[in-house]
Parts: structure tokens; sequence; C-alpha cells
């Protein structure tokens, strides 16, 4: 195998990518960018580990037990759990803690192995997230982590306070949502905003994930605009997920869902406040349309209003079946779903309603416009730079915009099928192989 000189900077260069969000039994945003970003390491020629969180260290010399202690479920705090947190409350971690590690996976663990799959070797530290944001709250800076194996860089996938000594640190801050609508998160807010200042003043460089949220950051810290770089993020699903042909599709979205292909209408993401479901559960109300409209999406916080929506008696029927009267709803909810079904329920929808007041990207949308479904989303923060000339825009808390809108999706076919054309072509700016080039680049950059 020949290499370029830019190449040759990074062939077998050891990158530790941190990895929380990947362990988490429902899918996030940020666990889809940290797989994007392994990949496009991989593709680089790089060497991956990976650095996650666990119940408790793992033994030294028992693989085995190391593998199954490392997907064990959340676990009641015991007392000693307990003093041991109050322990990092009062002193925090000033050594610095060295992690436990693996390599790579045996199988002991059914079905969970795809989830940290490809890395070279696993690294894990018992309560990371406890400890990391009890040690910053302590001492104001970055935990030190040591692992086994020293790599030249250290990539962590959300805002971290971690550093790895002796390697280049990078972070990806893909938005600073808490600072922007602190009514619409649960974070703390001042050990946030101490947080991305730190890792702004200290990291080797800073990434993110639009110009959008580049702007942003540099606004709100005046960090230096050299210091960091959007690379977008990549955009892709397995090829075999999405070579399904339609009609395969159709049927399994009667069969498990009792939806009819490209006739309802459909909400991707997590139910919470800056995602603005109750108003486009109100929107689409307005609209009065006839075809379904499903959300899709775990509970996040503060969704209890939101969901009243959702379940209002505005949007239930009846229709007779033979002797039964069985009931129908307008608007579903359906919780968190396998990624098929996620693919299947887009590719089928007569468009993706995603009016969110706030997004770093706006993933969803993204998907969507790859997967030739239109979009219709808000005119505000990324989310116009992400979708470009494809998406119909709105004003996120216009009500009245909104089912306008939904009402031209549903009536507009000649529209849609220009939709689709436009965003197939949007969503070749985040490829996998763009994303690829965009974190070598990076990489080549702070390694020298």
């Amino acid at each position: 195998m020949s290499l370029n000189s830019d190449e040759d900077r990074l062939f077998g260069k050891r990158v530790l990518i941190e990895g929380h969000n990947l362990t988490l039994a429902s899918g996030t945003g940020i666990a889809t960018y940290a797989r994007g970003l392994s990949a496009a390491v991989r593709d680089a020629g790089c060497r991956t580990d990976v650095l996650v969180g666990s119940n408790r260290a793992l033994p030294a010399h028992d693989p085995e037990l190391a593998e199954v202690i490392l997907f064990d479920g959340p676990r009641n705090t015991n007392l000693i759990h307990k003093a041991g947190i109050e322990l990092r409350r009062a002193f925090g971690a000033p050594l610095g803690l060295r992690a436990g590690s693996i390599a790579g996976l045996s199988g002991t663990v059914v079905g969970r192995s795809e989830r940290l799959a490809g890395f070279d070797r696993i690294h894990a530290i018992a309560h990371l997230i406890d400890v990391e944001r009890l040690h910053f709250m302590r001492h104001g800076r970055r935990l030190r982590v040591e692992v086994e194996g020293q790599p030249d860089l250290f990539h962590a996938t959300r805002p971290a306070p971690i550093e790895v000594r002796g390697a280049a640190n990078i972070y990806t801050l893909h938005d600073i949502v808490p600072l922007r609508l602190p009514d619409t998160t649960a974070d703390d807010k001042v050990y946030y905003a101490r947080m991305i200042r730190e890792l702004v003043r200290s990291a080797d460089h800073i990434l993110t994930v639009s110009e959008f949220s580049r702007q942003d950051i540099i606004a709100f810290t005046g960090m230096d605009p050299s210091r960091i770089t959007n690379t977008y993020q990549a955009v892709a699903f397995p090829d075999h997920m999405v070579a399904r042909p339609p009609d395969v599709v159709a049927d399994a979205l009667a069969r498990r869902h009792g939806l009819a292909y490209k006739d309802y209408y459909l909400f991707v993401g997590a139910i919470e406040p800056k995602k603005n479901v109750g108003r486009l559960v109100d929107a689409y109300a307005a609209a009065d349309v006839s075809r379904p409209l499903v959300v899709a999406g775990g509970l996040g916080w503060m969704y209890e209003g939101d969901l009243e929506r959702i379940n209002s008696e505005r949007f239930l029927s009846y229709k007779l079946e033979g002797q039964t009267m069985t009931p129908v709803r307008r608007v579903r909810r359906l919780s968190y779903l396998p990624l098929q079904d996620v693919v299947d329920l887009i590719r089928g929808a007569r468009a993706l309603l995603y009016p969110s007041i706030y997004e770093g990207f706006g993933l969803p949308a993204a998907e969507a416009m790859l997967l030739g479904t239109p979009v219709m989303t808000s005119n505000v923060s990324s989310l116009p730079e992400i979708t470009g000339d494809a998406a119909l825009l709105v004003d996120p808390y216009d009500v009245d915009d909104m089912a306008r809108a939904i009402r031209t999706l549903d009536t507009d076919d000649d529209l849609l099928a220009d939709m689709t054309t436009r965003g197939r072509a949007q969503a070749g700016r985040f490829s996998r192989s763009e994303f690829a080039a965009s974190i070598a680049s990076v990489y080549r950059s702070v390694l020298g």
C-alpha cells in the first residue's frame, strides 16, 4: 500500500475517542457522531481506542468478567459508592485516574458488542461522568486520565472535562444550548459555562458541527476563531438498511405500525422543550389534514405538556371493523425504536416535520434529506444552513405559519418531488468521505 505524505502523517497513529454515548441503550445524536468519527479515523489509517465509564473498575486479569462489568446496567448506589462520590466531591482526583482496559470484545455479553465494535482497546473508568464533574467542580481543571498504550490524540465527542497527558486533546462542542436556552435543559448552567470556557482555553483544538455553532461558540467564549473548526458530521446509514425496496418498507410499516407508505407525517427526536413538539402538534391540528402525525422518540425532560397534547382526545376517533368499533388516533407516539425501524419510518413518511427551536446540526433533517423524504424545519439556528434550499422553512414560534406549511405539503405533490431531489443533493455535503477528509485535515494540523 502506498501512501502520500499527508496520509503518512496519520497512518498508524493511535487515537483515543471518548465514547460515553456509545454505551447508552437508547440512541443519541452524539452516539451517531461518535460512530461516524470512529469510522472516519479508521479510514485515515489510525488505530482507534475508546474511553467509557463503567459501574466499577475493570478487573485487570479477567477479560471475560471485565466485559460483563463494561455492559452492566444501572445499579442501585450502595454505601461504598456514595462514600466514594463524597470523597470526589471533597477532593476530586488531583493525582488523576488510570483506566482499566480490555483488548476488544470476546462476545461474552450477548447482543451488546456492536456498540463498541471496531475499537482496538476499550478503556473504562468507574463512574467517569460523576468523577469528571466533581473533579472539575472542586479544582476548575480537567480530570487527568491515563490509559494503557499512550495515544497520540484524545478526541472527546462531548464537552467533557478530561485530558490525556502526552496527547493532543481535541473536543467536539455540538452546540451551547444550555447557555442559549437555559430554561429548556436540566444542565447545571454554572458548571457548564465554566467547563466550556476551560475547554476552549486549554484544548489543542475545538471542533463543531455547523458554521452556526462555530460562530455561536466564538461569540460566547471570545475564543480565537483559528482554534475552532466546523467539520459538520457524517450522515449515513448501513447500506443494507437503505437498500430495501419500497414495497418491503411499505409492508414493514403496515405490519409493525399500521401506517401506509408516504401517507403520514413524521417527527423524529426526543420529546423535550427545544424540539418544539407542543407547537408542532397544535399546528398539525390547525392544518386539519387527514394524514396522521407520528411522533417517534424517547422522553427527554419537561415533556408532560407535550405528552398531553399528543394524547389529546381531539385526535381520537373510531371506525367500524366488522362488528367492532376500533379506536384510531391521528397523532401517535412511538418510543425508542431500532435503527432499521427509524430508517423505514423516515423513508415511508410524506414529510419530516422538524420545527426545532435550536440545533447545532439537526441530524434528523439531514437524515431525511439523505433518504429522499421532504423536510419542513425551522428558519433559526443551524437548520437553514444544514437544509440549504431543500426544505420548507417556518417560524418555529408561529403555529399558523407551521399549519400553512403542513397544508402545502399535504397538497403539492410537485413541490415534494422537487424537495426530494434537492434534499438528496444537499445531503451529499455530509457524506462519510467529506467528514473523514475534514477530520483528517484537523488531526494533521494538530499533530504537526
